[in-house]
């Protein structure tokens, strides 16, 4: 059990990049912290942490493994967890990869709801707008939009994404409802940062893609929805967050005939960790709270 127990020093030093508050996360001595990281070192032969009386960094070598190490002790911990069940209590530490947006609106009271079921359980969810290569970055589960694959990673398909255009009555009122998505050119965009200005669309003759010059542009979807809800603009949003505000008439759809294409929200998950009971359960509730659709 050494090996395991300063792999887990290494990794609490790594995250607190300190000795005193890996101690303190760990609920040991300073020194006993150190000490593990330096038996870890021996046995491997080369430094991981650069170390200096102002800071504690990663060495080349510590910022390779880190992430390796990481899955090392997840899944040594599953697997004793396992061995040791009395219960049917999940016993795990899950690292989740997010969208900002999707987890205020929708993700945080299902991460909510799964941690109340598994009191045992501990979560880290990072909110992150690009796509990640669990494997590399150390994530359990990488929830996101984005049509990228990575080696050793196997997608679960959560739920489709449906999108759509939408500005306020007032908008429309003042500068015109647009026909086609080509006289977007001439109007106010707010567009979503990680999809960027190509705003694409499913056309009778097949897909049109246009380039607009937002006005505002946010990686959050409650900072652009706000802004269309105020007359700021034509907003290209997720349909979960402007749902009452088209129901209500605060929000009306611009360019119907023109859909934009459905993406799928889908959970990838490093091929070693697709079985850990955690990360099935956690599917299991991310599919039931998003279906069928957004």
């Amino acid at each position: 059990m050494d090996i395991l127990v300063n792999l887990q020093a290494f990794l609490a030093t790594a995250d607190a990049a300190g000795f005193s508050a890996a101690a303190r996360k760990l609920g040991v001595s300073t020194s006993v912290v150190a000490k593990r990281v330096t038996q870890l070192e021996a046995r491997i032969g080369t430094a991981l942490f650069h170390r200096s009386t102002r800071q504690l960094r990663l060495t080349e070598a510590g910022q390779r493994y880190v992430h390796r190490a990481r899955g090392v002790v997840t899944d040594a911990t599953d697997l004793l967890s396992r061995m040791g069940e009395k219960g049917h209590d999940l016993v795990d530490h899950l690292r989740v990869k997010a969208p900002t947006s999707l987890t205020v609106a929708r993700l945080a009271d299902a991460f909510s709801a799964f941690q109340t079921q598994n009191p045992k359980l501990k979560l880290d969810i990072v909110l992150i707008d690009r796509p990640v290569d669990p494997v590399t970055e150390g994530f359990d589960i990488a929830i996101g939009a984005f049509p990228h694959s990575f080696g050793g990673v196997v997608d679960e398909p959560l739920c489709a994404l449906k999108r759509l255009l939408c500005a306020s009555p007032a908008y429309l009122k003042k500068h015109g409802m647009p026909k086609h998505p080509r006289d977007l050119v001439e109007h106010r965009c707010l567009s979503f940062l990680p999809t960027g200005p190509e705003w694409i669309f499913d056309g009778p003759r097949g897909r049109i893609s246009i380039q607009v010059s937002p006005l505002l542009s946010s990686n959050e979807g409650h900072v652009l929805a706000r802004s269309a809800m105020a007359g700021n603009g034509i907003a290209l949003l997720s349909h979960y967050l402007v749902a009452d505000a088209l129901r209500d008439g605060t929000l009306k759809p611009v360019l119907r005939d023109f859909p934009i294409p459905e993406l799928w929200v889908k959970a990838a998950i490093p091929e070693r960790r697709r079985n850990a009971a955690a990360v099935q359960a956690l599917l299991t509730l991310l599919k039931t709270s998003l279906a069928p659709s957004l």
